[in-house]
């Protein structure tokens, strides 16, 4: 049968009203208005004129319910400048990407999930030093936050919105973790961002992610604490003469010139004069640029995935034709995460220039 709900998931992920859908579908909102809440079963012509409107495959909106993704249990690292239609859109590109995780899980074998539960860790500095030390990290820096992530069980995708308001978010899925991160940022806020939201796995598990600013500043200290341990910043840099010596040595931890900035400021090392010296020169050198930017981080899981795809000649399109949804969907959740992964040699002959 025609399902509802995943004509109002691709309603969501369009970005459109319920006005907007019946007027490109050209059918009366009041026609689309039963259809939705179960009081008329559309017929041919109907399915057929919202499934133009929406641009997704006819086989999607016969398929079974997805799991849905409640607004109340999802994490957002920003909801100050968000629209109800962005967190809409972002929370039914999550419910897409469960889709491809159940497919992925039935083809391969995935980290299982190895998070510990620190919801009753009152001090998130403490709580990311106790995860570090589960993790046999130490103090020393992370290489690469997407990595260490999957390696640990966490599913990661992206959220290619097009937008700056939306930055990440995080879910549990019943045991497994979900982190969407905008791949749009500079590595080094993403690199913070999914510091952040494992910061929310980890201490906002049990009753959802409950909105608030204590609760993100909690996942801030949590990000900040994680990404540059207290005793390895303060022997790295015990002193701070200039801006230009932030810049130089931020490469280390992978955050931005900002975030070092902020951290040395709550570590005592810049005094509250200097660091509001020092945050007005950094805006006015550099703005939204961040200098000796870092390449983009890329997910392993992903790229083993689809070069083993390859080998079988298997491409993201096949994928998304087997999951029933358009292929810009698939590419917008593995935005940034995968480079590119280049097919296998088919025994092309090869050209040689005389």
């Amino acid at each position: 049968m025609f399902n509802v709900r995943r004509l109002e998931l691709a309603r969501k992920r369009r970005r459109h009203t319920a006005k907007i859908l019946a007027e490109r579908a050209r059918i009366a909102p009041v026609t689309l208005s039963r259809v939705v809440n179960g009081l008329q079963i559309p017929d041919d012509d109907t399915i057929n004129k919202l499934i133009g409107a929406l641009n997704y495959p006819r086989e999607f909106f016969f398929r079974d319910d997805i799991d849905p993704i409640d607004a109340s249990t999802a994490s957002f690292r920003s909801l100050k400048a968000m629209t109800a239609r962005e967190r809409d859109a972002a929370l039914a590109a999550g419910e897409l990407a469960y889709e491809m995780a159940d497919w992925v899980r039935a083809e391969f074998n995935l980290p299982a999930a190895d998070l510990l539960d620190l919801s009753h860790e009152h001090d998130p500095s403490a709580a990311a030093r106790t995860l570090r030390q589960y993790w046999a990290i130490g103090e020393r820096p992370i290489g690469n936050m997407v990595k260490l992530l999957e390696a640990k069980g966490v599913r990661v995708f992206s959220l290619a919105e097009n937008t700056k308001n939306v930055d990440a978010f995080s879910c549990w899925r019943n045991d497994e973790p979900y982190i969407f991160l905008n791949t749009f940022k500079s590595t080094e806020r993403s690199r913070f961002d999914a510091a952040h939201e494992l910061g929310h796995l980890v201490l906002h598990k049990h009753g959802g992610a409950k909105q608030g600013k204590s609760v993100e500043h909690e996942a801030h200290l949590f990000a900040a604490s994680f990404l540059m341990p207290r005793d390895d910043v303060l022997s790295s840099i015990p002193f701070v003469t200039s801006v230009e010596q932030i810049v130089k040595t931020k490469g280390r931890w992978g955050v931005s010139v900002a975030a070092l900035a902020y951290r040395l400021h709550k570590l005592n090392v810049l005094t509250d004069w200097q660091y509001r010296i020092f945050c007005i020169q950094i805006n006015r050198k550099f703005g939204q640029h961040e200098p000796n930017g870092l390449p983009p981080e890329r997910s392993s899981v992903w790229q083993t995935i689809l070069t083993h795809l390859w080998k079988e000649g298997i491409t993201k399109n096949h994928v998304a034709a087997s999951l029933n949804i358009p292929s810009d969907e698939m590419e917008n959740l593995l935005f940034g995460l995968t480079g590119d992964v280049t097919p296998p040699d088919r025994g092309k002959p090869t050209l040689k220039i005389i």
